[in-house]
């Protein structure tokens, strides 16, 4: 059994995502979740792609890649800090979580 170093906080947005998901994403996500408390770094690392600039954050699939949960490791707080959680299709989940990183400021879509 591995042991719990982190805490993941899912930002108030997030778990409003985690509550829209049906009940067999909740499984998955939760089962997701609660492996970072041991393995924060266990996603990709994402970058800043298609003008969307999420260098420092991860991402981790889902639902064979359906969905997408977006994250961050803080290592002063040894918390990982969960910022979106949704569908990858035309980068949902990704202009939501820019969107919430910077507080509601207008990002355009390419």
């Amino acid at each position: 059994m591995a042991t719990k170093l982190y805490s993941v906080l899912l930002i108030e947005e997030a778990r409003k995502d985690f509550r829209r998901l049906d009940r067999g994403r909740q499984v998955q996500v939760a089962k997701l979740l609660k492996q970072l408390e041991s393995n924060p770094y266990k996603g990709e690392h994402l970058g800043n792609r298609a003008g969307i600039d999420l260098t420092g954050y991860y991402k981790l699939y889902a639902d064979k890649k359906k969905i997408r949960i977006v994250y961050t490791v803080l290592e002063t707080a040894i918390v990982v800090k969960v910022i979106a959680i949704g569908p990858r299709k035309e980068m949902i989940v990704y202009y939501e979580a820019i969107r919430r990183l910077h507080k509601g400021k207008q990002v355009k879509k390419k």
